[in-house]
């Protein structure tokens, strides 16, 4: 399959998080369609790079194009996209797919996982979700998304020009006002809560 070349990643993280709506995870015969990412900084203090370079960081501050999977909670293995130059912390969480292949596959993954609803829409409706749904572990981290058993690959013609809606990110308590989760519009498989379009400030005469 076509894969996204590290000079994707080696860009500005908030413009390249924009960029992975549409595009394909694939993983031990699963795949899906990313539908929400989110944008993370070492500048910004809801950034795991934030603290700088730990033995847990490390891989964030690597080459970009890696793939940074850390556990969350002590349960979940989240999956994010090294981006920037090496030397620079910043990663991508993918937060949510539409699932696209090897769909009884991620239902048996789920099932084992003690899933509670294994409706499409639900397969891959978190980023704990699809990394069970795709078999993505932490053994994984620091693996190549080109080459490695993770791969990520371009906007398939379907979802060419989705329309891209930004909010702010989900689950943190610091850095809450930045608007860097990106989601497809109108997508069924975003995760709760779903995004709210940015109020209109009204102008007081």
């Amino acid at each position: 399959m076509r894969t996204l070349a590290a000079d994707f990643y080696a860009r500005p993280v908030v413009e390249v998080a924009r960029e992975l709506i549409g595009c394909t995870v694939t993983h031990a015969g699963a795949s899906g369609v990313i539908v929400e990412a989110e944008a993370y900084h070492e500048s910004e203090p809801a950034s795991h790079a934030f603290v700088g370079l730990t033995p847990r960081t490390r891989t964030l501050f690597g080459e970009p194009g890696r793939a940074y999977v850390y556990r969350s909670y002590g349960i979940h293995a989240l999956l994010n996209a090294v981006c920037e130059p090496a030397g620079v912390g910043a990663g991508v969480l993918i937060r949510a797919l539409a699932p696209l292949s090897g769909l009884e596959l991620m239902r048996a993954r789920r099932a084992a996982a003690g899933a509670r609803s294994l409706r499409d829409r639900d397969l891959c409706s978190g980023p704990g979700k699809l990394t069970q749904a795709l078999g993505i572990t932490l053994a994984l981290n620091g693996s190549d998304l080109a080459h490695g058993p993770v791969r990520i690959g371009p906007r398939p013609a379907a979802w060419s020009e989705p329309r891209v809606v930004a909010a702010t990110r989900v689950g943190i308590t610091r850095a809450v006002e930045l608007r860097w989760r990106f989601c497809a519009a109108g997508s069924e498989h975003v995760s709760r809560p779903l995004p709210r379009p940015r109020r209109s400030r009204r102008t007081v005469v």
